[in-house]
């Protein structure tokens, strides 16, 4: 089975497991968690879903929920999200997660940490013994702070690449920040980077996602395999 029908099979699943009438959801971003979002959208057009409402991590999220009519909020009239449903580029045995490839990191750990519930959904291949054996660290930082960040996590032990859009230009936000790929070599205490990675002013967020995810939904050419946290 190709990798997007994997992808597919587990946002489906995620929905069927943890989506039910009435919540307030969190809908994340990304090539895997818009197959949820999707899902979510084709039942409420049914009926099935009746009284959600959802609030989106980015801009492409609540354009995509749009195009199914699913009513939409904010953290200001709804700071309490029921579950929220998202996608992950690595996932350790702690349920400790890398996440920002997608570029919404800061949207989607702000949303994460007002859930009661977070629901990662992902292919196998996500699967790492420990943070940072494939995917590197985004950290999104304000324009103007771009050198002395880049200094600091440089010091820190990264390799410091700033990421670029496709139209060559340096990728920007939905807050209209840069976005610093952080590639390090070994993250033996992920909680101890994490703390280190914020002391510098002008880091506004990392992808980092430490003790937020309870539940890991991952497809698998065997099928899906459904974990939760301890």
């Amino acid at each position: 089975m190709d990798t997007e029908s994997l992808k597919q099979q587990a946002g489906e699943a995620a929905v069927a497991l943890a989506i039910r009438p009435s919540m307030v959801i969190g809908l994340g971003t990304g090539s895997t968690a818009v197959h949820a979002t999707r899902q979510i959208g084709r039942l409420w057009q049914e009926g099935a879903l009746p009284g959600i409402v959802a609030v989106p991590t980015s801009e492409a999220t609540a354009q995509e929920a749009a195009r199914f009519g699913i009513p939409l909020g904010t953290l200001d009239d709804y700071p309490c999200i029921d579950v929220t449903i998202d996608g992950a580029d690595e996932i350790d045995p702690h349920f400790d997660l890398i996440k920002g490839l997608g570029g919404a990191l800061l949207r989607e750990k702000i949303v994460a940490v007002a859930s009661r519930r977070m629901v990662i959904v992902a292919d196998a291949r996500k699967q790492v013994a420990r943070l940072g054996s494939r995917a590197p660290v985004p950290v999104e930082v304000v324009r103007f702070a771009e050198r002395p960040c880049t200094d600091h996590l440089t010091a820190l032990g990264a390799r410091v690449a700033k990421r670029m859009g496709t139209d060559g230009q340096p990728y920007l936000t939905d807050e209209r920040n840069f976005i610093l790929d952080c590639h390090f070599a070994d993250i033996a205490n992920p909680a101890a980077l994490a703390q280190a990675i914020r002391q510098q002013p002008g880091v506004v967020e990392h992808g980092l996602f430490l003790g937020l995810a309870t539940d890991v939904v991952l497809a698998t050419p065997g099928g899906i395999q459904v974990l939760h946290r301890a």
